[in-house]
């Protein structure tokens, strides 16, 4: 998989994708992230992407001229399965699609910043806008980090244990279990005994019934109820 990143700050991605899972996808060649500075494509002196809204009104707006550029010359590259702006008013991000975007090849992200991009832009080449949280960021790089991590360590392979990402939270509409380790005794904390019996099956049951009733205390949506 391959995902370029449209970006203002590049600074900002240099981090979540160098370290832990990303950083193993990337070197056993399974994932691909590029990022591209957009001022690198700018047509305007002084590398301006940005200016004043039209109607008046706090806040720059970034210019589509250098969105285009870039986009097209990269389409013109290849051929991409989404073109993804990650934007506060855009579709809530949640495992499903993380699901279905790891299954794509080439994904294209345009990162916000200021009061957002020109319309133009999200008429002519958006395919998905996608938001992770109600609430508003300086930029969208960081969200773009939160879907490319989501979705980068779905890619089969990557994982070192494969079914692992089965059992996250969400992947079944559920929260994941309770989880422990070593020492079974921890200050008179002990490991539920279902854990230690060595039984597969009762041990499936016990982690389904802790994921319904943990889902049930603190995510009742996620169920239907409230």
């Amino acid at each position: 998989m391959r995902i370029d990143i449209i970006t203002v700050v590049p600074e900002l991605l240099d981090s979540p994708f160098a370290h832990s899972i990303m950083k193993r996808a990337r070197a056993k060649g399974l994932l691909e992230v590029v990022v591209h500075n957009l001022r690198d494509h700018t047509p305007y002196r002084q590398a301006q992407v940005d200016d004043y809204q039209f109607g008046g009104g706090a806040g720059m707006v970034m210019m589509p001229e250098p969105l285009a550029i870039l986009l097209d010359k990269l389409k013109e590259e290849r051929q991409y399965d989404e073109v993804i702006f990650m934007t506060p008013d855009g579709k809530l991000f949640d495992q499903k699609t993380a699901n279905s975007l790891s299954m794509r090849g080439n994904i294209m992200i345009i990162c916000g910043h200021y009061k957002g991009i020109d319309e133009r832009i999200r008429q002519l080449y958006v395919t998905m806008e996608i938001s992770i949280g109600d609430y508003v960021l300086s930029g969208g790089e960081l969200a773009a980090a939160v879907v490319v991590d989501a979705v980068g360590r779905l890619i089969p392979g990557v994982l070192n244990d494969e079914t692992s990402a089965l059992f996250d939270s969400f992947q079944d509409g559920l929260l994941a279990p309770p989880v422990y380790t070593r020492p079974a005794d921890f200050r008179g904390m002990k490991v539920p005994e279902v854990l230690l019996s060595g039984n597969p099956k009762l041990v499936d049951e016990w982690r389904h019934e802790q994921s319904v009733l943990r889902t049930k205390e603190r995510r009742p949506g996620l169920m239907g109820e409230e």
